[in-house]
């Protein structure tokens, strides 16, 4: 079982966190100060550590900056409610592997926990899973069971772009650029089109919401994988 240490002062946050990964069939502990975190990261051998940059003691960066010092190089994604660039820039360069800004989706922080663990296991960044469905990039097709599922071109590069940006909203005009180009005039209801022949395919039928591909009113598409 994937373990992960939540490292979180609020303790409301730290409880809802747990009790959702949990659901994830995720093996999850919680310490509340920064000051033990090094000692309980080394001694306890976690798959992933999620970071909460204001700590009472040593703080987010401290923890980071000692445990790459110490040579240890379990996954972190760092926890923060500050919007500066320059302090995310900060923990990336001491050695976070990601960040996730508060307030954010269970959705979003799922889908990056799982895009981090991927990555640290060498998995190939080329084949997404969700469900009962893989993406094949190099194969350029999508299965469902192992069983290929037809799509056209575009569904499979909108499919891509998806799978590679779970839990964020792509606004109309970024799915544009991702998929014609910038130099290409097509119009949004376009992509409203083939989103809607796309959800056709891989949406659970009968349902009434959309599970996958969510519209964002106003903004765009999130894919919730």
């Amino acid at each position: 079982m994937t373990r992960i240490l939540i490292i979180e002062d609020e303790e409301n946050i730290a409880l809802a966190l747990k009790e959702d990964l949990e659901l994830e069939e995720y093996e999850i502990d919680v310490l509340t100060s920064g000051d033990e975190a090094c000692q309980k990261v080394q001694a306890d051998d976690y798959d992933l550590v999620l970071l909460d940059l204001i700590l009472p003691g040593k703080d987010g960066y401290d923890v980071c900056r000692e445990l790459r010092r110490s040579g240890d190089r379990t996954p972190i994604i760092m926890l923060t409610a500050r919007t500066q660039e320059a302090e995310k820039v900060l923990g990336l360069d001491l050695g976070a592997d990601d960040y996730i800004t508060k307030p954010f989706s269970p959705m979003e922080l799922r889908a990056r926990i799982r895009a981090v663990l991927r990555r640290s296991k060498g998995l190939s960044t080329n084949s997404y899973a969700f469900d009962e469905f893989e993406v094949d990039i190099d194969r350029f097709e999508l299965r469902k069971d192992s069983a290929p599922i037809k799509l056209t071109p575009i569904e499979m590069k909108l499919l891509i772009a998806f799978v590679r940006h779970p839990g964020q909203v792509l606004a109309r005009d970024t799915i544009l650029d991702l998929i014609w180009g910038s130099d290409v005039f097509i119009t949004d209801r376009v992509v409203d089109t083939h989103i809607s022949n796309l959800r056709k395919k891989i949406e659970p039928e009968g349902s009434e919401e959309p599970k996958y591909i969510i519209n964002v009113r106003g903004m765009g598409y999130r894919f919730d994988g």
